[in-house]
């Protein structure tokens, strides 16, 4: 029986991209070690912040293989969107992430032919299942940038009886209810990621246990201190926690759209240079990653 009983706070990983636009793998060793000792003990690779849809299949799998061998060391949970491309392909990369050890295999919906019901969508996940048989599959919600908006409630009720190795979700949705209601379907059968960085603390208050959030990359602190301040029951330090993480992301995220943003971010708060966005996403302007390392100096990170 296939089980997924990792939770926790996972950082969807950028990935790194060299001066000329080509995958730089060399410094997945490094970054994911930076990462643990921060305290992040899963990852995921390929997700929005991953621009895994605009990579080859074969670079997708060689980003994928490198974190395989860069988790034994570091023991951290590792998670690899499959989708975002034809559907051969995406039955590919499923094939190759369970071939080569992955954790777990998150998969955006059709972002062309695109499910309407659940039932739609739970056909179009079916034979990614069975490409991966033994890997735990997560149905990745993103509504506002797929515009595919199936109540996940009534879709968690209904798909395990069709997908075996089916276990959760990533909800990255600002609607709390909704993603209340999904992790409470049978007993919280089903792992809830929430994907929303502002929101860390009402949701763990409200009894969210995971979070995949772009800001673990760079401001790790901010979310494992929310974390502890909700386990020891102290939700004003919480909400002021998340408050000046909410704040922080608003700077970053002024003056461009939010992955060329958060690697700039990223660049400047880490040791890694996790390099610019790639085509069609335009990074910022000199000028604009200036403003923001004045904004960051304003705030004591820099």
């Amino acid at each position: 029986m296939v089980n997924l009983t990792y939770r926790g706070l996972c950082a969807p990983v950028f990935t790194i991209f060299n001066k000329d636009q080509s995958v730089n793998t060399k410094l997945i060793p490094e970054y994911a070690k930076s990462l643990a000792q921060n305290g992040i003990d899963g990852v995921l690779v390929h997700g929005t912040s991953g621009e895994g849809m605009s990579m080859t299949v074969a670079e997708r799998k060689s980003v994928v293989e490198e974190w395989v061998k860069a988790v034994k060391t570091t023991k951290q949970h590792l998670m690899v969107q499959v989708g975002g491309c034809p559907l051969p392909d995406v039955l590919e990369l499923a094939k190759h992430a369970e071939k080569v050890g992955v954790d777990s295999i998150l998969c955006l919906p059709e972002l062309y032919f695109k499910p309407s019901t659940v039932k739609e969508l739970i056909n179009y996940l079916k034979p990614i299942g069975e490409a991966a048989p033994k890997t735990p599959l997560l149905y990745y919600h993103i509504p506002g940038w797929t515009g595919i908006n199936i109540n996940m409630e009534q879709f968690l009720n209904q798909v395990g009886e069709v997908i075996p190795n089916f276990k959760g979700i990533k909800y990255t949705s600002n609607d709390l209810d909704g993603g209340l209601a999904a992790l409470r379907v049978k007993n919280r059968q089903f792992a809830v990621f929430l994907g929303a960085d502002t929101l860390v603390a009402p949701a763990l208050s409200m009894g969210f246990d995971s979070i995949i959030a772009t800001s673990l990359n760079m401001l790790p602190q901010y979310s494992v201190a929310i974390a502890k301040a909700i386990k020891e029951n102290n939700i004003i330090e919480a909400r002021k926690i998340q408050d000046e993480l909410s704040a922080i992301v608003a700077v970053i995220t002024k003056n461009g759209a939010w992955v060329p943003t958060m690697k700039v971010a990223t660049t400047l708060l880490t040791q890694i240079d996790v390099g610019k966005a790639r085509l069609p996403l335009l990074n910022l302007t000199d000028e604009h990653v200036t403003e923001m390392k004045e904004s960051l100096k304003k705030v004591s990170l820099l």
